[in-house]
């Protein structure tokens, strides 16, 4: 059944994920089909997940992670790297008042060690003049690699455990969970990837344990709002067993 939308073209969504992460690739690859530098693809990149941002708003999603450069992305070329440096530093100014007014929360993980000073005081200015909103949950990952928060929560844990904090046998799933930078946040109910690529590359590994993933040939720049609700209206059509089964009912009539 389509849903039905509203004037401003935002569908009515039943069954939304409450965290979605965006690998958002392809920017590149988009720039060169057009013969223009790289930069010019990340710029392009920058305006499609603003529109993510404000039709996540509108669809009241409760939270919203957007993979923008991982820790592994420092090897590539020091001009483009530099380029999205300063490309950062120009979106955090610009749309921080956008941000205001749509009562969204801003937060980015990584770390931040890496990070030009310039930027992470942006950052920081931008974390907290959001901290009090109560809408979208949005959060950057920038200088961020799952891989590398799991074992700087490990290492928090051991911390604990040497201040007589915390003991061994009082460690479970949950722990963990607590000591990893999206601790303030549901699991990833869902994933989507751009560009064709169909892999996860370091992206929230403990959180996407039972996420769906949905992968898309359309390069970052092209991912239209159509495709955006289309598949979230898929997702709200699947089932979810977090490894059970089938209900019993439903077993008996196959």
């Amino acid at each position: 059944m389509k849903e039905s939308h509203t004037k401003d073209n935002i569908p009515k969504i039943f069954n939304l994920p409450k965290h979605l992460g965006i690998i958002m690739d392809g920017n590149g690859r988009w720039a060169k089909l057009r013969g223009k530098r790289r930069i010019f693809g990340h710029e392009a990149g920058v305006l499609k997940a603003k529109e993510i941002v404000e039709n996540s708003v509108k669809l009241k999603i409760e939270a919203l992670t957007l993979f923008a450069f991982s820790s592994e992305n420092w090897n590539r070329p020091s001009r483009e790297v530099n380029g999205l440096m300063r490309l950062f530093e120009r979106t955090i100014k610009k749309y921080t008042s956008l941000l205001i007014e749509n009562n969204v929360r801003f937060k980015q993980v990584g770390d931040k060690e890496m990070l030009p000073k310039v930027l992470v005081r942006k950052i920081e200015q931008m974390e907290a003049i959001t901290s009090e909103n109560t809408g979208l949950k949005l959060t950057l990952a920038i200088a961020y690699g799952s891989r590398q928060d799991i074992v700087k929560g490990i290492l928090n844990i051991i911390d604990d455990i040497e201040k007589g904090e915390i003991k061994k046998d009082q460690i479970d799933e949950s722990t963990l969970s607590s000591h990893l930078s999206f601790s303030d946040l549901p699991d990833l109910d869902l994933i989507i990837r751009t560009s064709g690529e169909t892999r996860i590359s370091n992206f929230m590994l403990w959180e996407m344990a039972y996420s769906e993933i949905y992968f898309t040939e359309t390069l970052w720049p092209s991912f239209e709002e159509q495709e955006f609700f289309e598949l979230l209206e898929s997702y709200s059509k699947s089932e979810r067993r977090f490894g059970s089964i089938e209900d019993k009912t439903e077993l008996k009539k196959a």
